[in-house]
């Protein structure tokens, strides 16, 4: 039992951090879009990505008061990393924007599919959420590829950076 409640506080600390980092990103990336680019499409884009994304953050904010579980302790971190990964993406263009929500959203594709396969029928709620946050994620992933997303030339470098800073983001939220 303790190993499982365990595995969960993890599960739900971690998805509330990636989920709060990708309100951060598309916060900085409206940042940018508000200031230095000015592309309306791009922001109606992203603005209605970031809907979904609060909806995601709210919930597990609420499963971390309900369940008594500590966010992570680099939530400050992450937030500034977040904004500022999303204003740095942005103002390399549209592209660079839109190959930083496919790459994040790849990432968390198959976290979420790790953790979908790892939940017991005792939480069939916390599931449910998962799968449908999850497809929520690859539908923002198909967006963005049609708006221009590439992961050819430099942007593979870009593609490989987000991914790696993804990751150690979630081994770190998941622990601490």
């Amino acid at each position: 039992m303790k190993k499982t409640r365990n595995k969960i506080e993890e599960f739900i600390r971690v998805d509330h951090a990636g989920e709060r980092g990708a309100v951060k990103i598309y916060e900085g990336q409206l940042l940018a879009l508000n200031t230095l680019v000015k592309d309306e499409s791009l922001k109606k884009t992203i603005e209605e990505m970031k809907i979904h994304e609060k909806e995601h953050c709210d919930f597990f904010e609420k499963e971390i008061k309900k369940r008594n579980i500590n966010p992570t302790k680099l939530l400050p971190l992450w937030d500034l990393l977040g904004v500022g990964l999303g204003f740095g993406s942005t103002i390399l263009g549209k592209k660079a924007a839109m190959l930083c929500t496919a790459s994040v959203e790849e990432v968390i594709d198959e976290h979420y599919q790790n953790q979908i396969n790892q939940l017991d029928s005792d939480e069939i709620e916390l599931k449910k959420k998962i799968i449908k946050f999850r497809e929520d994620e690859l539908h923002h992933k198909d967006i963005a590829y049609e708006k221009g997303a590439t992961k050819k030339g430099l942007y593979s470098i870009m593609d490989k950076i987000i991914k790696t800073g993804s990751k150690l983001a979630i081994n770190i939220s998941e622990k601490i």
